[in-house]
């Protein structure tokens, strides 16, 4: 039996754009069997949406707060939502 799936919304702050955010995201995401998307905002911000199981929502959530290697993570904003059944994960 497999546990409720969770979804997350982060809005990522800092220098996340033009540094591989969105794409280490999407393989984080796909090696943790995470649904979900990520998108760069006109603000200079990641938003990104994961949905799965909350262990692996975590592990992704906790990459997302270091970012890749160029990143620099100020802040994030974290929201609980209510999960929709998203399947795979793009970049928008």
């Amino acid at each position: 039996m497999s546990a409720e799936p969770i979804r997350r919304r982060l809005i990522v702050h800092g220098i996340v754009q033009g540094v591989f955010f969105r794409d280490g995201t999407r393989r984080c995401a796909e090696r943790h069997g995470v649904a979900g998307a990520a998108r760069n905002r006109p603000d200079g911000t990641v938003e990104a949406i994961l949905e799965g199981e909350a262990d692996a929502v975590a592990a992704v959530e906790a990459f997302i707060r270091t970012g890749p290697p160029d990143a620099r993570v100020d802040r994030v904003e974290a929201s609980d939502e209510v999960p929709e059944g998203m399947t795979g994960f793009i970049i928008r």
